[in-house]
């Protein structure tokens, strides 16, 4: 929102000057916070520490202070707030002015009444405590609470365009295409105490403007742009500047800009995504705002940070989850031509008294941000099925998408579902489009089940469009080995299992977006594994961004122009086979190895070029195509470091190197989940080990129902596999369950 030079308005970041304390103190005055705590500036979290480091994190009330003063006689004076976690309560000198429920839109308090002259004290009590009536309260990342986003000062005169309407700009842009021609419907409300305001004039820039009368606090026009340049993605993100001003006579009262863009989009259920009638596949992914050491107290140089890696790898869009993204970031998604998936935090389990805080959220988000030309669908909940679903979850969803239709017409409604949510759910078709959350090859199953499931479904409903809204593995960099395997958290097993997922997604274009599960890793607080507590570790980079894993490259190839080699298996440096794999990610037609200096082969191919190289003892080795090259150092070694193989994979060598107990007629951890449940005595173990597996991933796995279709998959499982995923089982524990099975006749 961007004030004209001739306009009153003025808004003004006030980052400085704020005191905080760890208590409920709402009728204290500055100093009273300061001394209980400390001085801070904003954006702050308390949790910056605590809800990355695993298990409890601060979760209740605390304070914030700030002394503000009117900015001069006769204007109205408002307190505007990015972003507070998760509920607030604005006081002035001790007068409750308003509660905002949702943490992750803007909302503005109108202080003009109450403030007199000299400074006054505005406080914000600020409660990230678990309730049943604001989403999120279970799901996969920390609730990190604070005023984490920016508070901005608003002073504008006695006529000004609203600024109460759900935290939105007051202004309306929708533009609507036809051939070369674009109509650009615009609509502004206004407030005016003094009765001076008669008309606005409405601009686009360079192209067309109409002065338009005042009628019933409202003025409305459609403006022509006759040679529309559509935004296009990547190759053409065209922005256009709409302004309206508010005019009394010549003066002008008060003045708004927003950019928006011209295109047309939709989904077919065979060709995926179109984009300005263009085939345009949705290839990219998910993205979490918070930061390590930092929590989602985030500063510009991180936002920018993370759309460099977007653009690195070449995405087509990005799916800004589970809720509500920083209205900056959504204008460089806009800028750098992504295209966004948005939604509201109703994940995980359905919360009965938090219906219309639902339905809030999605105001705020539909209402701040229908602007954006990044923009294409609105995402009604995440996981909402865990728990089950029943009649009260789907009426709840049915509303929520009347609503995002009835706020706004021209964007898609969307879901995630679930894994387990059966394909003939009727919540599978509430929304216009809809897309799964799949994991084999990781939670359950392998790889290869994705292609079956998506097949399945495709072959089922062909008259659905259907997306993969999330999918990845975990990876702690620091564990490596010569033969990765699902659920050891090795670099290199995200990297192979990337490389499956690539390939299956290419092979069909009727996914009309794909979002890998995640941009970087998060924080988590109920997470313990992969030899990390507090984070969820399923990201192409680390949680500081700073190191780049080897699937990173593997996307990058798929999707970058920018031409590139990378050797893979870099933190592999020691390594003890004789002949070793080496493995080069790059967008290069052909890549060659030299091995000390002297080359060794050439491979031609696409995205993943494998070479055996004989190990002697330390080599240089260099990945080259025309004048790229990418070097790294192998050692030939007797063992590996200990360090650099998760704790849990002695459980998987231990299968390895020694035999398992196996009495003839009876079961062991070798047998599958489903021929153990034959029995009635099986049957009663395998529910002890499964909640016990359930409960290791934290409070996301707490009332999981696994419906019919996912049972008979987990029914195929041996429970060996199911405890090599779930890691963290000790030695001794694994051999008492085999001997416990070795009693059980079959």
């Amino acid at each position: 929102m961007t004030p004209t030079p001739a306009s009153p308005r003025q808004v003004t970041p006030i980052p400085d000057g704020w005191a905080f304390a760890p208590d409920e103190l709402p009728a204290a005055s500055w100093e009273d916070v300061a001394a209980a705590g400390e001085r801070i500036t904003v954006p702050h979290t308390w949790n910056a520490v605590d809800g990355q480091t695993g298990g409890e994190y601060r979760r209740g009330r605390a304070t914030y202070a700030r002394l503000v003063a009117a900015d001069r006689p006769g204007v109205a004076t408002w307190v505007e707030f990015e972003g507070v976690n998760s509920s607030a309560e604005v006081y002035l000198d001790g007068e409750l002015l308003a509660r905002h429920d949702g943490g992750y839109s803007t909302f503005r308090v109108d202080l003009t009444d109450r403030l007199r002259e000299g400074a006054r004290t505005l406080l914000v009590v600020v409660d990230n405590a678990a309730n049943d009536h604001v989403y999120p309260q279970q799901a996969d990342f920390t609730f990190y609470g604070g005023i984490y986003r920016d508070v901005r000062l608003i002073t504008v005169g006695p006529a000004h365009f609203a600024l109460d309407e759900h935290g939105g700009p007051g202004l309306t842009v929708t533009p609507a295409l036809d051939g070369d021609r674009a109509d650009v419907a615009l609509s502004a409300r206004v407030v005016d105490s003094a009765a001076r305001a008669t008309a606005v004039r409405f601009t686009v820039d360079g192209e067309a403007t109409a002065t338009v009368p005042v009628t019933g606090g409202e003025a409305t026009v459609t403006l022509p742009v006759e040679q529309v340049r559509r935004w296009h993605g990547l190759r053409d993100p065209h922005l256009y500047t709409a302004r309206a001003e508010l005019l009394a006579g010549e003066d002008v009262l008060d003045a708004v800009d927003l950019r928006f863009g011209c295109r047309e989009f939709a989904v077919d259920p065979q060709r995926g995504f179109l984009l300005n009638g263009e085939e345009y596949p949705l290839r990219g992914v998910s993205r979490h705002q918070d930061h390590e050491g930092v929590g989602n107290a985030i500063t510009e140089q991180m936002k920018q940070t993370d759309l460099a890696l977007l653009k690195e790898l070449g995405v087509t869009t990005v799916r800004l989850a589970h809720y509500q993204h920083d209205q900056r970031f959504y204008d460089l998604c806009d800028e750098a031509g992504i295209v966004v998936g948005a939604e509201i935090p109703p994940v995980t389990v359905f919360l009965p008294g938090a219906t219309d805080n639902a339905r809030d959220q999605l105001t705020d988000l539909i209402v701040q941000n229908r602007h954006h030309a990044s923009i294409v669908s609105w995402g009604l909940s995440n996981e909402i099925t865990l728990a089950g679903a029943g009649d009260d979850v789907l009426a709840a969803h049915h509303e929520l998408n009347d609503l995002a239709h009835e706020l706004d017409p021209t964007r898609l409604t969307a879901m995630a579902h679930l894994f387990m949510l059966e394909t003939d759910h009727p919540l599978v078709t509430v929304p216009d489009v809809m897309s799964y959350n799949l994991y084999f090859g990781w939670y359950v199953g392998e790889p290869g089940d994705n292609d079956t499931w998506l097949d399945d479904f495709h072959a089922a409903h062909p008259d659905v469009a259907i997306g993969l809204s999330e999918y990845g593995a975990d990876a702690n960099p620091r564990f490596q080995s010569a033969e990765p395997a699902k659920g050891d958290y090795t670099e290199g097993y995200q990297a192979l299992y990337h490389e499956h997922m690539l390939t299956m997604i290419e092979q069909r274009p009727w996914l009309w977006a794909t979002h890998v599960w995640n941009l970087a890793d998060f924080g988590s607080a109920g997470r313990d594994e992969g030899g990390v507590t507090g984070r969820n570790q399923k990201g192409l980079v680390s949680f500081d961004r700073s190191l780049k894993k080897d699937a990173f490259y593997l996307y990058k190839a798929a999707w970058s122009s920018e031409p590139f080699v990378h050797v893979a298996g870099r933190r592999r440096a020691d390594r003890v086979e004789d002949v070793t794999e080496v493995i080069v990610y790059s967008n290069q037609p052909s890549v060659s190895l030299l091995v000390d200096g002297v080359e060794h082969a050439t491979v031609e191919g696409r995205r993943a070029f494998r070479f055996r190289v004989p190990l002697t003892g330390e080599h240089k080795i260099t990945a080259r195509s025309g004048g790229l090259v990418d070097t790294v150092v192998l050692h030939k070694v007797d063992e590996v470091p200990e360090a650099t193989v998760m704790p849990t994979t002695t459980i998987a060598n231990w299968f390895d190197d020694a035999e398992v107990p196996v009495r003839d007629g009876f079961f062991s951890i070798r047998d599958t989940l489903g021929d153990i449940k034959q029995s009635e005595d099986g049957a009663r173990v395998i529910a002890a080990v499964l909640e016990g597996l359930a409960t290791s991933r934290g409070e996301v796995g707490r009332g999981v129902e696994i419906p019919p279709a996912m049972q008979a998959i987990v029914d195929r499982t041996s429970l060996v596999k199911l405890i090599r995923q779930a890691g963290g089982v000790p030695v001794e524990q694994i051999a008492a369950l085999n001997a416990q099975l070795n009693t059980i006749a079959k």
